[in-house]
């Protein structure tokens, strides 16, 4: 394969004669070690919430950390679409409320449960989501991102004119999630299990996306959509795509959520709810793995942790989101990392004269 060929697909060849052979093994090697490094931090993340209901929180500690999962779900479908993909949107919490109203319409009209309903209330939110996407390949930026919060708010009034198939503004009821292996889901301790699982099942998925020859494509989209485009990229497809994506991962915790409270309202799932979802993702950093997950506990846990009423949280979130954009622009998970890297290189400037900087492997 030539050299120009390898460069268009984004892989940059190894000058000859200039020793490239012991880099590669090198970076090799510092690669399996973050790489085992992160590995290693995913299980005990994974472990750690996990083992959360063996030790004895209180009951509205579990509450708000059901609460704190659900969000970040359809966080990562927003980190999808706006961190790997550039596009902003506020009409999340709505594509939560079609996976909600979804699941509590075919609970009431055709008796089906949690696990049958999930899979069409992923595939309504995602093809709603897909509709959605349609103006982004007209317009961007502020112009879209005005679409999106129309949708959450005239998504909110269709509800509440829906008459009896939605409840209108009282909403609807939703029956109980039921037992899966002879454990009764409704427990608060077992339901928390099952959302956890839901997270991390979101988390794989989001990291193997951010992955995959498709994230990139994303990504190429997000820096520069023009030359995407120019290079034979279907920036248009993929855009949608994204957002169905998206779509996915609102209609999963739009079922999750609306087993959880018991009853949906239209008051859950207009634009506001939405710009609450956008706050999270950008506090905690929408181009990091975990960064949907960290938002989403800053969001729910700090009116609890300093006790402060609504209101003041509201002012609390608009004034911490100015000075993550400011001094932050990765959110609070990239300054946390980029700090661990600062402290890192100030650690290597200290040690002893003559200790090696790299371990050979030889």
């Amino acid at each position: 394969m030539s050299s120009e060929s390898l460069e268009q697909r984004g892989v940059a060849p190894v000058p000859r004669g200039t020793g490239g052979g012991n880099r590669s093994r090198a970076g090799s090697g510092a690669g399996s070690g973050e790489g085992l490094l992160r590995i290693g931090f995913a299980v005990v993340l994974a472990a750690g919430l996990l083992s959360i209901p063996w030790l004895g929180p209180s009951y509205r500690f579990l509450s708000v950390a059901i609460s704190s999962e659900i969000a970040a779900v359809a966080l990562y479908g927003l980190s999808i679409l706006f961190g790997q993909g550039g596009i902003l949107s506020l009409a999340q919490a709505a594509l939560m409320g079609v996976g909600s109203y979804t699941a509590a319409i075919l609970a009431a009209r055709a008796g089906l449960g949690f696990w049958a309903a999930m899979p069409f209330a992923m595939l309504t939110a995602a093809l709603v989501a897909g509709v959605l996407g349609l103006p982004s390949l007209r317009v961007g930026g502020h112009q879209f991102i005005i679409i999106t919060f129309a949708f959450g708010a005239l998504f909110s009034i269709v509800l509440t004119n829906g008459g009896s198939f939605t409840g209108a503004a009282s909403g609807l009821d939703v029956g109980s999630v039921g037992l899966l292996l002879g454990f009764k889901l409704d427990k608060l301790q077992n339901y928390y299990l099952v959302v956890t699982v839901a997270l991390l099942l979101s988390i794989l998925a989001t990291q193997l996306i951010s992955a995959s020859g498709y994230g990139r494509i994303l990504r190429a989209i997000r820096e520069n959509e023009v030359l995407a485009r120019a290079v034979g990229i279907r920036t248009g497809l993929h855009k949608l795509g994204a957002f169905m994506l998206s779509g996915v991962f609102a209609g999963i915790a739009g079922v999750l959520q609306a087993y959880f409270l018991g009853h949906i309202s239209p008051t859950l799932y207009g634009g506001f709810p939405s710009v609450y979802l956008a706050l999270m993702v950008m506090l905690g950093g929408p181009r990091l793995l975990y960064g949907p997950l960290v938002g989403a506990a800053i969001v729910s846990f700090l009116p609890e942790i300093l006790n402060i009423d609504p209101v003041d949280a509201r002012i609390a979130y608009g004034t911490g989101l100015i000075v993550v954009i400011m001094a932050m622009p990765g959110g609070v998970t990239g300054g946390i990392i980029a700090l661990f890297r600062w402290l890192a290189s100030r650690t290597q400037k200290r040690r002893p004269a003559g200790a090696p900087a790299v371990a050979s492997s030889e």
